[in-house]
């Protein structure tokens, strides 16, 4: 794998963490490293595992990647598929570099968009949502909107949903949520990313495939000039 940084901003650290692996790459590295996450990851273990994992890769600056709702370069909600924690959370103490933070489905929505209005579904752990037209993101929460039987769209789509439909009826939810969302958001096309999409045998009209790996190609894209707008930089904090 390689992802050009670009933007004169130095090496991009972009760490991705998940419901199930946290994910990280350093550009220009032939390939990411991972370690686990889970339902009761904290802040404090993501420290720890950057610390054994990282080791003394080189980088300036870092684009991280959260399940969860980000406003103004902060983690404003406890992510609902990790532990505690998250909203105290300081990125810039953490890797004494300037942090470019962002929804995760945000993320590989800008790694993925090639043009036009794009709609992007995370089908992982949860389901993550996102919309970008003309290097303009729009971080949703449309997995957690009330879908059937007093249970949400995530509930649904998400892995803890395939478990209990099984494959063959959790494909036909997939095609029906995504058909919803195309008839009330009106996309170019939808690229349908996550884990999940994969066990996808066939795509939904309109549709097509992502891949997590553009989640390190939105990391990278945030430091270049023209999407710099989208994730406000969280800069080193400042010894007193």
């Amino acid at each position: 794998m390689s992802t050009d940084p670009s933007g004169g901003h130095g090496r991009v650290l972009v760490v991705d963490v998940g419901g199930t692996n946290v994910k990280m790459y350093v550009a220009g590295e032939a390939e990411p490293r991972k370690f686990p996450s889970g339902p009761g990851f904290t802040p404090r273990q993501l420290q720890e595992g950057i610390r054994l994992l990282l080791g003394d890769a080189q980088y300036d600056v870092v684009t991280l990647g959260v399940p969860g709702p980000v406003a103004h370069g902060r983690i404003i909600d406890r992510p609902i598929n990790l532990g505690p924690g998250w909203v105290e959370f300081d990125p810039g103490e953490l890797f004494q570099r300037p942090v470019r933070i962002i929804n995760d489905a945000a993320l590989q929505a800008v790694g993925s968009h090639q043009g036009g209005k794009m709609l992007f579904l995370g089908l992982g752990t949860g389901l993550g949502t996102a919309m970008v037209a003309d290097h303009t993101v729009l971080p949703l929460e449309m997995g957690h909107l009330p879908y059937r039987k007093g249970h949400t769209f995530e509930e649904y789509v998400g892995t803890a949903g395939m478990e209990r439909l099984g494959k063959k009826k959790w494909t036909k939810v997939v095609f029906d949520v995504v058909r919803r969302f195309q008839n009330a958001l009106l996309p170019d096309y939808v690229v349908l990313g996550g884990g999940n999409a994969k066990k996808l045998d066939e795509l939904p009209p309109g549709c097509q495939r992502g891949a997590n790996v553009m989640a390190f190609v939105g990391g990278c894209r945030l430091w270049e000039e023209e999407w710099s707008h989208v994730a406000p930089v969280r800069d080193v904090p400042v010894a007193v």
